[in-house]
């Protein structure tokens, strides 16, 4: 069972700027900043057993969390390359 903290700002500290930029500016990712928070928060809710689900339906979340995250790193990377 992971503890650690998945917020964006955790994964990502060196570019809070480019994902506040990105998230007031961009549609597409605000939307799936908006969604990875909604599974992190699913996780995190699961992990704490707070809420029952099986542990393939952990698994596929999980999952979720690591694609969303790639896109969104990549989304902060090109920004980062360009200026945002």
């Amino acid at each position: 069972m992971s503890k650690k903290v998945h917020e964006l700002a955790a994964e990502f500290p060196e570019d809070i700027e480019i994902l506040r930029h990105l998230k007031a500016t961009r549609g597409h990712f605000a939307v799936l900043a908006d969604r990875y928070d909604e599974v992190n928060g699913a996780i995190q809710r699961i992990e704490s057993e707070l809420e029952a689900a099986s542990d393939a339906r952990l698994e596929d979340l999980r999952k979720e969390r690591l694609c969303l995250l790639d896109q969104i790193g990549r989304m902060i990377r090109d920004a980062g390359a360009v200026g945002a």
